[in-house]
């Protein structure tokens, strides 16, 4: 509430109009709060001084009117005084006293304000901290003031002061002193630690200059009003003391002599000097602001800081101090005192560290020689100075300079030379506030973009490639994107071909603090320019080393050995990174790039298979094999490769096959389900054509071939052909009793499998391929069926009662063909009655003949037509017969492409004096007949020529007769041409006998000139 108050008496000033000033209290300063600010119209730093008036004023209530009067003429004089300190701010312009920026204003309630440079605390301030820290033990607290940061997070402020502070503070101090009395004629007067103020680059301020006033007998022109010391002196119990001169670091010129010289300024800088080493940090003159008290001291020896007792300090004073600075400092007679310059130059200032600052304070006024050799020697010095002056004295101080573009690589070095020494959180906010804005501002925001080369400027970029680790260390996340990563980038675009290589070989320490997104579209698409631009066989490898660090991998030598090297997992240094791109950036993106170098330099290609090793491992097995082993073979290649670099190409191609013949076998066999083992067959194989091992052993021995071409007798009777009745009576009692198979089939190459033996029923399921022709029979009680090979190895079919296990009605001969079938009877079933009996009442039926196609690859040679024929001119029906023979034909399905009804038996069965005869014939097979599924077969039980056929007399009614080119081993196998039918000069209606028909049968046709006839 109080501070509200201050705010709101301080009303609508220009102070208040242009300037953002906190809440947050900086520091006190005598009768002056400090509060941080910032100018609205450019967001710069800067420090508010405010006096609030009604401190002078809660005195006065209690006092009597005269009193009172009294009393409010003092408080106009403390109040001018306190305008007149800083007034005389304004007129006195130097770097060791307070910078004043907006001048005094007094506020509505009487108050008074003014702005100057920023400032973190006062010397007051920070030895009673100390003073708090040392009787709280270590761990107490650390500051009793919290400053604001730029981004507005507030955090404690660190107070750090050791013998280097005092040593550089007092050097300050007495430098304001030396202009004071020297140039400006005028005595500060009440130096206390109040009067002094430390700002952020640990400079020490001299302000205070309440009672600043003209030396005696000065000449020298001011316009600073002199003081009464009478008054100044006069202590008055209802002001507060910090609006009163403290006697406790007051000379005695003006207690005791009443003198205004410049050496009382030096005795109170001797008390001063006392007071930092002190403990309470405290002046050794210590009166209580009573005159008194003060006059008493220097009535005894005892009472006066000296040699003798240690300067009434409770501490060890630093030799050069005690032995030559102070007793010439608190001496009782002013002519023995040493000025201020004399000071400067004494023995406590003289070591390496002061010296130091003491350049960096004058280096604006050095030569450039001076200057150069000052930066090389001073990152040799560094590490002995303390945290907090190389954080806030030599730091800011270089970074000041760098706006010489000469200096820039040598302050560079000792920029971060000092962000490494300095502790992790100072560091990484020292960077982070100070230098990454600098560094940004010279290298990106202030850059050239016309590429030319400029030598300072690629100096200082090669530093900071160099210290990419520290800076990586100090400033990670966004702000390395933001403000680094563009140097980087401008390293990269660089002309200068060294400033290049180093920015690609700083990658290790970049990939870590990027993200994914930024690595592959920002980071990777510079360095594939840069790879496939330049000229340069060093920048071509450098880029190879980059695409290596890019894939996941690394350029360390041993991170990518065999482990053969003797050293253990926790020796090697592991991979600088994961895999910073996706596998499609490495094979759509990096393999090409490799792909496309011309060069053959050894150096290039080890650095290429490096890439490629690192992409094998990741990349695709089809992608490898189609790819990745074509680039290292043409590589592999090269003449320049020596054994051990061609060596080290199949080591990697051997590797890489491995790895893609293991990836394709567990494909295969997860995709065979494990099985490995197939059949070997030929994929040029086209069906069933059968071997000319099968032609030798198909169901024909040597013995029946002689009794065929020799007319002898067969093995099964003694008739002179085998197509006389007892042969073909034979070969059906034995069709009956023996289910008959088809020929084996084999395979292209002549080690093919028999197909396992056709099982039978007499019904037979509706066939799911190929389905049977149909055909009523006009011969009543008698039994039909039909046979189908089955080549898939199904089950036996079991009986069942179908239409065509009922007895047949009499009707019409019908044919119902299908499309793409055959009609097969080759099978009877057993003859109760003449087989060609039949009642005379019978319809003739012509043969009724498909054309067949003409393709080889899907011939179908017996394809009938697809609609059902009633009535035709010629129709066969098969004989009913009590064996089941399945004749062997042109299909490779076992089925014969002509089924011949077998010859009659004995006449004397016939019970009707005429029969009608119906033939009917067929072509192609059951399977299709096409050219892949041919079959040069052998006929079943003794004729081994295909084309054997029964060709009928003229007075029997006359028999088709068929030739087959299959059988003359012109590959035609079925396309058997068919004459059509021609009725006899017994005619077609004439009832055929019994008798007369086997008596036909054997006449002069021996087997041999049934052959002659066929052929």
């Amino acid at each position: 509430m109080a501070l509200a108050g201050v705010f709101k008496s301080l009303g609508a000033t220009n102070i208040n109009s242009n300037y953002s000033i906190s809440s947050t209290l900086t520091t006190t300063a005598g009768p002056w709060k400090i509060y941080p600010a910032k100018k609205k119209s450019t967001g710069k730093e800067y420090s508010v001084f405010v006096f609030d008036r009604k401190i002078l004023d809660a005195h006065s209530k209690d006092l009597s009117r005269s009193s009172a009067a009294g009393f409010k003429k003092v408080v106009e004089e403390v109040v001018e005084r306190l305008r007149k300190e800083a007034s005389s701010l304004a007129r006195l312009r130097h770097p060791a006293i307070l910078e004043l920026v907006e001048p005094v204003e007094e506020t509505r309630g009487g108050g008074l304000q003014f702005v100057t440079e920023p400032v973190t605390t006062s010397l007051a301030a920070v030895l009673q901290e100390k003073d708090d820290q040392e009787r709280n033990g270590v761990g107490g607290r650390s500051s009793r003031y919290v400053r604001e940061e730029p981004d507005g997070t507030r955090r404690r402020r660190e107070v750090e002061i050791d013998e280097l502070e005092y040593q550089k503070g007092l050097l300050q101090v007495s430098k304001a002193l030396e202009f004071l009395h020297e140039n400006a004629g005028l005595v500060h007067g009440n130096l206390t630690p109040d009067a002094i103020l430390i700002n952020a680059k640990s400079d020490w301020k001299v302000s205070g200059l309440a009672f600043c006033s003209p030396q005696q007998d000065s000449d020298k022109p001011t316009s600073i009003q002199p003081i009464s010391l009478a008054e100044v002196l006069h202590y008055e119990p209802r002001l507060p003391r910090t609006v009163q001169m403290n006697l406790d670091y007051t000379s005695p010129d003006f207690v005791l002599d009443n003198n205004l010289t410049s050496s009382a300024d030096m005795f109170s800088l001797g008390l001063l000097c006392v007071s930092l080493y002190n403990s309470p940090h405290r002046s050794p003159l210590e009166c209580n602001s009573s005159l008194s008290a003060y006059k008493r001291h220097f009535q005894s020896s005892q009472g006066v800081p000296s040699s003798t007792n240690n300067y009434l300090c409770s501490r060890e004073l630093p030799k050069e101090l005690a032995n030559h600075v102070l007793p010439r400092l608190i001496t009782r007679r002013p002519a023995t005192r040493m000025t201020a310059k004399e000071f400067q130059q004494s023995e406590y200032f003289n070591n390496i560290m002061v010296k130091t600052l003491r350049f960096l304070d004058t280096f604006p006024a050095k030569t450039p020689n001076e200057k150069q050799a000052f930066l090389r020697g001073l990152i040799k010095v560094l590490p002995d100075f303390p945290n907090s002056v190389m954080e806030k004295k030599i730091l800011p101080g270089l970074l000041e300079e760098m706006k010489d573009k000469e200096l820039i690589s040598l302050i560079l070095h000792n920029i971060f030379k000092i962000i490494e020494l300095l502790p992790s959180t100072a560091g990484k906010r020292a960077f982070g506030d100070r230098v990454r804005p600098v560094i940004k501002e010279i290298f990106v925001t202030n850059a050239k973009q016309a590429q030319e080369r400029d030598p300072a400027r690629d100096a200082g970029l090669i530093i900071i490639i160099e210290q990419l680790p520290v800076i990586v260390a100090a400033c990670p996340g966004k702000g390395f994107k933001d403000d680094i990563l563009p140097i980087i980038f401008a390293a990269l675009e660089s002309p200068t071909p060294v400033l290049v290589g180093a920015a690609l070989q700083c990658l290790p320490s970049v990939l870590p603090v990027l993200d994914f997104s930024t690595i592959k579209n920002e980071l990777f698409p510079v360095v594939a320019m840069i790879f496939s631009k330049t000229n340069s066989l060093a920048i071509k490898v450098r880029g190879l080393q980059a695409f290596v660090v890019l894939c996941g991998g690394s350029t360390d030598p041993l991170a990518n050995n065999d482990g053969l090297d003797g050293l253990g997992p926790s020796e090697r240094k592991p991979s600088s990174s994961s895999s910073a791109l996706d596998k499609f950036t490495m094979q759509e993106k990096i393999v090409p790039l490799i792909k496309a170098i011309k060069t053959k330099e050894p150096a290039v290609m080890i650095a290429a298979l490096n890439v490629l090793r690192i992409v094998g491992k990741v990349a695709d097995a089809d992608f490898v094999a189609m790819d990745i082993l074509p680039i290292l073979w043409a590589m592999s290649l090269t003449p320049l490769l020596d054994l051990k670099q061609f060596q080290s190409f199949m080591d990697l191609i051997k590797s890489l096959s491995k790895r893609v013949e293991d990836e394709q076998t567990k494909k295969l066999q997860a995709l065979n389900g494990g099985n490995t083992s197939g059949p070997a067959e030929d994929f040029m194989s086209l069906g069933g054509l059968s071997s000319s091992s099968a032609l030798d052993t198909n169901g024909t021995s040597a013995n029946d071939f002689a009794a065929l071409v020799g007319g002898g007798g067969g093995t099964s009777n003694n008739n002179t052909s085998p197509l006389d009745s007892g042969v073909w009576e034979s070969a059906l009692t034995t069709s009956s009793n023996n289910p008959v198979t088809s020929p084996g089939i084999r395979s292209g190459t002549g080690t093919g499998r028999s197909t396992p033996a056709a099982t039978f029923s007499w019904s037979s399921a509706p066939p799911a391929a190929a389905p049977s022709i149909t055909l009523k029979s006009q011969t009543t009680g008698s039994n039909f069926r039909t046979v189908t090979p089955d080549l898939n190895s199904f089950q036996a079919l079991t009986p069942q009662s179908t239409q065509f296990s009922q007895p047949l009605q009499p009707t019409p001969s019908t044919i119902t063909s299908p499309t793409g079938t055959g009609i097969n009877w080759g099978a009877a079933t057993q003859v109760q009655a003449n087989p060609w009996s039949s009642t005379p009442t019978s319809t003739v039926t012509s043969p009724s003949i498909a054309p067949p196609t003409s393709a080889f690859g899907g011939m179908n040679l017996g394809q009938l037509s697809s609609t059902s024929r009633t009535s035709s001119s010629f129709s066969l029906q098969p004989p009913p017969s009590a064996s089941s023979v399945s004749t062997p034909g042109f299909g490779g399905s076992g089925t014969g492409g002509f089924s011949l009804a077998p010859p009659p038996k004995a006449p004397a069965q016939s019970s009707t004096p005429t029969t009608t005869t119906t033939t009917t014939t067929t072509w192609g097979s059951g399977s299709g007949g096409s050219f892949g599924n041919l079959s040069l077969g052998s006929i079943n039980n003794g004729a081994n020529s295909m084309g054997n056929m029964m060709a009928a007399k003229s007075n029997t009614g006359g028999m088709g007769s068929g030739s087959g080119f299959g059988g003359m081993g012109s590959g035609m196998g079925g396309m058997g041409m068919m004459q059509p039918l021609q009725p006899q000069s017994s005619g077609w209606g004439t009832p055929l006998h019994p008798q007369q028909t086997q008596s036909q049968q054997q006449q002069n046709k021996s087997g041999l000139d049934k052959y002659e006839s066929l052929l």
